[in-house]
């Protein structure tokens, strides 16, 4: 009984705004309320219904386009966002929070001008937007500019280092401290952590004043992910981290140790593991071809080669190419003053398709998420011939139903010894598998995207392996916090 009164001021409310629009279809503020509390317990299609009416009633609501729009983005809708987001701009252009959730969305889609273009007339408008300048950071960070990115981190950061996040829930919450580097490379946790289970406090750990008691919380979770470029973080977290004592979710140490090129000499040799060999060089030693082609012959690789700046994920700053032309060509416009030549590993099927398989490492346990086949050999999931190929995703669905038997238990074995070798709680492993069932290795670390299948019925048989990762990393976090001495029955249901 105790836990149907938590829950009834959120249903009882929802139940009063509907009796007051089904009187007052036009209460706007009361539509408005409505929508805000269906997005918040997920709601999706009921929460989208009310922006849809908000809209058509008052089209230049600006918090109904700036909602709408992050409801859809969460939903993975990248193109409705950007509408929703575009027309919050031209109907509110001295709105700065406007000008930023478009940037970010132009960042994440990779549009590097118009990002920065909205990032900046956001700081025209306000010059002390925190949110403008940790974004102008990013933005930076990903062009090559570390002392501008630098300079907008500590604006943004320095003395705002500490975030509480709105709780929406109608029971007592788990409280999760989250740990973040503000120089990126952090795991997305907006999908994990459930704002009806968990009640988190974000804290930047760089800019930690170690004066200041740690906010209270039942877990820690350190979402700090990339060590090829979140050293200072990791270092921050690992000093925290000496003077909490509650349960650790991804231990910075660990993390440390999953650099890319780290994983590699950590995995040569391991049975049924083939890792591609790899050597780091200064850009300048690629900047003509001349000079490219040296480097290839003196470090033993031979064209075709990979190409790629350290610190980036998703594709960015990661060539083929297959002379020294295109290499110093494509190096050349590469961030940073270090490359790494990367021996290219065939991960094609019997029908020229290049593969990769995802699986989720969660609590120590493997979770398949995706199986993404393409014609390219730089194979993304959101980039591959997986939308408009019903063959593709029927190929697919056998490794979410049953991945031992689509991988085979030589290459089930050889990923239980990469999970065992990262030691993370939370985690992912990009791979191939060749004819005799060995892994062939892509990469291993934290900061693994969890998208979610849209939500179209070509897409509803991925949603069960979805689920399963999420419900996985729900059950960790309420098991550590239930190990430190909070209640796990706290936040069920």
């Amino acid at each position: 009984m105790h836990q149907s009164l938590q829950r009834r001021p959120r249903s009882a409310r929802i139940a009063e705004l509907d009796r007051v629009l089904a009187r007052r279809p036009e209460a706007i503020e009361a539509r408005r309320e409505r929508a805000g509390l269906l997005r918040e317990q997920g709601s999706f299609e009921a929460a989208k219904r009310d922006y849809l009416e908000l809209l058509r009633r008052a089209p230049n609501d600006f918090g109904a386009l700036n909602d709408f729009g992050a409801l859809v983005l969460k939903a993975g809708y990248r193109s409705a966002a950007r509408s929703l987001f575009g027309e919050a701009v031209r109907r509110h252009p001295d709105n700065p929070m406007g000008h930023v959730n478009l940037a970010n969305l132009l960042l994440l889609t990779d549009e590097p001008d118009g990002a920065r273009t909205h990032f900046e007339t956001a700081l025209r408008l306000d010059p002390g937007h925190i949110h403008a300048h940790r974004g102008l950071a990013n933005l930076l960070a990903a062009l090559g500019d570390a002392d501008g990115a630098r300079r907008h981190r500590d604006i943004g950061f320095k003395t705002d280092f500490l975030t509480a996040l709105p709780y929406c829930g109608d029971r007592e919450p788990v409280r999760v401290l989250l740990l973040v580097s503000a120089a990126g490379g952090n795991i997305p946790t907006e999908l994990l952590l459930d704002e009806t289970i968990f009640h988190t406090t974000v804290l930047v750990s760089e800019y930690y004043d170690g004066k200041i008691p740690l906010p209270a919380h039942d877990v820690i979770f350190n979402s700090i992910g990339d060590a090829d470029i979140c050293g200072e973080g990791l270092q921050g977290a690992r000093r925290l981290l000496a003077r909490a004592s509650r349960p650790i979710v991804n231990d910075p140490v660990a993390v440390g140790k999953s650099g890319r090129a780290a994983n590699i000499e950590r995995l040569r040799g391991v049975a049924g593991v083939i890792v591609p060999r790899m050597a780091k060089l200064p850009r300048s030693a690629l900047a003509d071809s001349c000079r490219a082609g040296a480097a290839v012959a003196d470090n033993d690789f031979s064209f075709p080669v990979l190409a790629r700046a350290p610190g980036f994920h998703t594709g960015h700053h990661f060539v083929r190419a297959e002379t020294a032309d295109e290499l110093a060509a494509a190096v050349g416009k590469f961030p940073g003053d270090e490359v790494w030549l990367i021996e290219p590993l065939d991960a094609r099927d019997g029908e020229g398709f290049y593969r990769k398989y995802r699986v989720m490492i969660v609590d120590r346990k493997l979770y398949p998420l995706h199986l993404a086949i393409s014609r390219n050999w730089k194979v993304h999931y959101f980039t591959s011939d997986m939308a408009g190929s019903a063959d593709n995703r029927a190929k697919e669905l056998p490794f979410l139903d049953d991945m031992a038997s689509a991988i085979g238990r030589r290459g089930i074995a050889a990923l239980e010894r990469i999970a065992a070798m990262l030691d993370l709680d939370y985690g992912g492993i990009d791979f191939a598998v060749n004819a005799r069932g060995d892994i062939l290795f892509f990469e291993a670390n934290a900061t693994m995207v969890l998208a979610p299948p849209l939500r179209e019925e070509k897409w509803a048989y991925r949603r069960p392996a979805f689920d399963n990762v999420l419900a996985a990393v729900r059950a960790m976090l309420m098991a550590r916090a239930a190990a430190g001495g909070r209640p796990a029955a706290a936040a069920a249901q």
